[in-house]
C-alpha cells in the first residue's frame, strides 16, 4: 500500500503502525507534519514537512481564532501534499491522519478517492463530561464560556464528514462524540509495550533529580501528570497527603511531571497549581518527603513504576493518559478515581482501588492501605498487569490497528 500518515508530531501515534508497516516491507510510507519527526524514523519512511506561510489575523473574533490556526494549518498541509507528494505522483491507497490540529481539513481536495481513517481523541461537551466536573475550581461555566468550547468542535466534525472511517483508543472517549457518528469509530488502544513496561523484582534503586534515592520495597506512592494540573487531580492528590503523613509518616511521594502550565484547563492563577495548593496545605505537609522531578526520561519512568509501591491515577472524564496502563503493566498497585476513563479499566477491589475524585482522605485512606497490606497489593498489581496483557498490549492491539487499516484501504466498512 501507499499510506500516508499525518500527525502534527509524527509519528505520535502512529508509531507502532509505522515500524510494523515497515517491516512488513512492499509499501510505500510517508508522514507529514509541522515538526520534525520526535523519533528515529524506520529506513524508507519518507517524511514532509509543511509550514505556516502566515499566522492568525488579528482582531479575529477569540471564538474563531483556534478555527483559524486549524484552517492554516489544514491550508499548509494541503499545500504541501499537492506540491510535494502528488506533484510527484504519489497517490495514497489510505490516508491515516489525527484531525485534532486541523491538518486533514483539505486532504479529500487533494486526493478525493483516496480513503481516509482518522485518528479521534475526544468531543467536547459543555455539560456532563470534563468542562463542569469540578465545581469548585470550573464553577458553573457561561453561555459564552460555552459558546466557545462548541466551536473547538467545528473542527472535528468536518473532519468526521471527511472520513471515511474512524478510530479512538477507548470506549469512554467513543461515547463523547455525537451518537450518529459512533457506528463509523472503531475502538483500538494504541498498545502497550508489555515488554518494557514490565514488572522488575530486581530493579535498581533511582536516584532522583533531587539526589533522593527509592528503592523497591520501600513504601514509595507515585503520581503521574504531564503537568501537574487540576484535570489529573492534582489538588485532590496534595489535599490527600497530610492524612497519608499522619497514617504512614514514613511514605515518601514522587510527583512527576512539569510544574509549570497546564495541559488541559484553566491555567493557575498567578503562578503554577502546585504553588496554589502547597500554599494552601502549608504547614500541614512534611515537604522533605515529597519530591517533585518534573519530567523524567522514559527509561527513568519505567524504573519508577517498577519501584513504586502504590501508584496513584487520577483524572476529570476525559482521555485516558498512556501513564495509567504503563502502571499497570508495571503490576504497580494503583490506586485510581471512580471515573468513566478508569472505571473502563479498572475493577475496584479486583486489579486496583477506586475512591472518589473529590475526597481527599478517601484517597489516604487507600494508599494506605496497599502501603500496609503488601499482600492486597501484590494480587491488585499481578491482576492490573493481566487486565493490560489481555486487552491492551502491543500484541493484542496492533494486529487490530493493522487489519483496520487494510479494511479502510479496501473500503471494506459499512
Amino acid at each position: 500500500m501507499n499510506v500516508l500518515f499525518v500527525h502534527q508530531g509524527f509519528p505520535g501515534q502512529y508509531r507502532h503502525i509505522v515500524r510494523a508497516l515497515a517491516v512488513q516491507g512492499g509499501h510505500q510510507l510517508v508522514g507529514m507534519g509541522l515538526e520534525n519527526p520526535s523519533e528515529q524514523l524506520p529506513d524508507g519512511v519518507h517524511y514532509v514537512r509543511y509550514g505556516l506561510k502566515r499566522g492568525n489575523t488579528p482582531g479575529t473574533h477569540p471564538w474563531i481564532v483556534e478555527s483559524e490556526s486549524k484552517v492554516l494549518r489544514g491550508e499548509a498541509c494541503a499545500a504541501a501534499a499537492a506540491a510535494e507528494l502528488r506533484a510527484q505522483g504519489f497517490t495514497p491507497d489510505l490516508i491515516c491522519a489525527h484531525p485534532g490540529w486541523g491538518e486533514s481539513l483539505f486532504l479529500k481536495d487533494i486526493w478525493p478517492e483516496a480513503p481516509i481513517l482518522s485518528y479521534q481523541e475526544f468531543f467536547y461537551h459543555a455539560h456532563g463530561v470534563d468542562y463542569d466536573f469540578d465545581p469548585e475550581l470550573q464553577g458553573t461555566p457561561s453561555w459564552q464560556d460555552c459558546a466557545h468550547l462548541r466551536m473547538k468542535n467545528a473542527n472535528l466534525l468536518l473532519n468526521l464528514q471527511a472520513s471515511d472511517w474512524n478510530v479512538t483508543p477507548t470506549a469512554f472517549q467513543r461515547s463523547t462524540f455525537p451518537a450518529g457518528w459512533r457506528d463509523r469509530i472503531s475502538c483500538i488502544h494504541d498498545g502497550i509495550d508489555t515488554s518494557l513496561a514490565a514488572p522488575d523484582p530486581k530493579v535498581a534503586p533511582l536516584t532522583l533529580p533531587d539526589g533522593t534515592v527509592v528503592s523497591r520495597g520501600e513504601p514509595v506512592v507515585t503520581f503521574v501528570n504531564r503537568r501537574v494540573e487540576p484535570y489529573r487531580g492534582c489538588h485532590t492528590f496534595l489535599r490527600a497527603l497530610p492524612r497519608l503523613q499522619q497514617l504512614y509518616p514514613e511514605a515518601r511521594v514522587v510527583i512527576v511531571g512539569e510544574q509549570e502550565g497546564v495541559s488541559y484547563g484553566k491555567p493557575a492563577p498567578g503562578g503554577s497549581w502546585k504553588t496554589v495548593f502547597l500554599e494552601e496545605l502549608e504547614g500541614q505537609i512534611d515537604l522533605t518527603r515529597v519530591h517533585f522531578t518534573g519530567s523524567l526520561a522514559y527509561a527513568p519512568f519505567l524504573q519508577l513504576l517498577r519501584i513504586t509501591a502504590a501508584h496513584v491515577y487520577l483524572t476529570y472524564p476525559f482521555v485516558l493518559s498512556w501513564s495509567l496502563l504503563e502502571a499497570m503493566s508495571s503490576q504497580a498497585a494503583v490506586v485510581g478515581s471512580a471515573t468513566a476513563p478508569v472505571q473502563e479499566v479498572i475493577q475496584d477491589g479486583v486489579n486496583g482501588l477506586l475512591v472518589d475524585f473529590f475526597e481527599p482522605n478517601q484517597l489516604a485512606d487507600a494508599i494506605d492501605a496497599l502501603l500496609r497490606d503488601r499482600s492486597l497489593a501484590k494480587t491488585l498489581g499481578v491482576a492490573a498487569r493481566q487486565t493490560i496483557l489481555n486487552r491492551y498490549a502491543l500484541n493484542v492491539c496492533l494486529p487490530q490497528q493493522l487489519s483496520l487499516l487494510q479494511l479502510v484501504a479496501a473500503r471494506a466498512f459499512h
